[in-house]
């Protein structure tokens, strides 16, 4: 007897309400470059090549005179950190009365690729350090660093110790060795000086490859079939666009500082070893002594956990904190759960170690 194959009619039933999603998809929802992020309001108070200081517009009563100055990643671009009115770190920060402001590494051009950590920590970081300590009219400010923003405010940390009243570490990529992510084995493999000296900058196109095989299967198909599932839910479809439009605006990576971040970080391990050398300087992280909160995601498929964490323990402060978060990469900073747990945490820690 010929066995018969049948099919589940609610699979029947999902195929054909997909295939009706997709076609009314032009008609419901804007391409991402028609978006609008509705960021936070900002003036551009310092520039420097590409580099653009931002400060941020609060309404709020201010409840802590020391500023804070946030690093963000120099892969991406700062606008996940405001990505959404009802999401934004920045607007939540400056809710709880913190005086906020954002390093903007801009978009690197040709002539940029021979830029490195030096001109990163030692010029740009000193210069907006600098800027707003004099506008603020105090001797310290608060720094945050997020992903590898948070390697440059730690190496800027551990150089320019006397200028950093709290340092906040969120996901910061730090010992090479114990991350385990799709991102770091590839860093490990990578011939990265032929890399460079042949194409100069690190173009685009080749961190959405490495960001395409993080996930292959949930990166690729899976979301695009759970875009379309959701069609007529206007909020999951906002925020995929907003985040579809963040990563679409990937800027290169100046190739002398990839090669530094590639060799110091992954390849040779020097950071977490305190030996790595920025400006004929040893960076020693025992010389950060000031406060630190280190943010950890557990579900963060970038930076793996155990790269971030042994900043804790390799830094000479007695002041510190590290606290590690159900939720992942872009989650801790971007999400109703940061709005909820994760910001309230961090903006007490940072009033409570903060001129009044």
């Amino acid at each position: 007897m010929e066995s018969e194959l049948r099919i589940d009619p609610r699979i029947i039933e999902e195929f054909l309400q997909l295939n009706k999603n997709i076609l009314e998809a032009p008609k419901l929802v804007a391409a991402p470059d028609e978006i609008n992020l509705e960021m936070s309001p900002y003036d551009v108070v310092y520039t420097e090549g590409k580099m653009r200081l931002l400060h941020f517009n609060s309404n709020s009563k201010r409840q802590a005179r020391t500023p804070l100055l946030i690093a963000y990643a120099v892969i991406n671009r700062y606008h996940i950190l405001d990505i959404h009115p009802q999401k934004s770190w920045v607007r939540n920060l400056m809710d709880q009365g913190l005086d906020v402001y954002m390093i903007d590494w801009g978009t690197p051009s040709e002539m940029d690729r021979y830029l490195g950590f030096d001109d990163y920590v030692n010029t740009y970081m000193e210069n907006c350090v600098n800027f707003v300590s004099n506008e603020s009219s105090v001797e310290k400010v608060t720094l945050q660093g997020y992903c590898t923003g948070g390697t440059l405010a730690a190496v800027y940390a551990s150089l320019h110790p006397e200028k950093i009243r709290n340092l906040v570490l969120t996901a910061p990529v730090i010992d090479g060795s114990k991350d385990h992510s799709v991102v770091a084995n590839l860093a490990k493999h990578i011939d990265v000086d032929k890399m460079v000296d042949v194409i100069g900058n690190v173009p685009p196109e080749f961190m959405y490859y490495v960001f395409s095989i993080l996930k292959p299967f949930e990166q690729g198909f899976e979301k695009y079939v759970q875009f379309f599932k959701n069609i007529h839910n206007k909020d999951y479809v906002e925020n995929f666009i907003r985040v579809e439009k963040w990563l679409s605006e990937t800027p290169p990576i100046p190739g002398e500082l990839f090669r530094e971040w590639i060799k110091n970080v992954y390849q040779e391990n020097l950071l977490i070893r305190n030996k790595m050398v920025v400006s004929g300087r040893t960076v020693n992280l025992r010389d950060i002594s000031m406060p630190v909160f280190t943010q950890v995601a557990v579900g963060d498929h970038l930076v793996s956990p155990e790269c971030s964490m042994p900043i804790h323990y390799s830094v000479s402060s007695e002041d510190k904190m590290l606290r590690i978060y159900a939720t992942g990469h872009v989650g801790m900073i971007a999400s109703s759960f940061s709005q909820k747990k994760v910001l309230p945490e961090l903006g007490e820690w940072i009033k409570n170690r903060s001129e009044k």
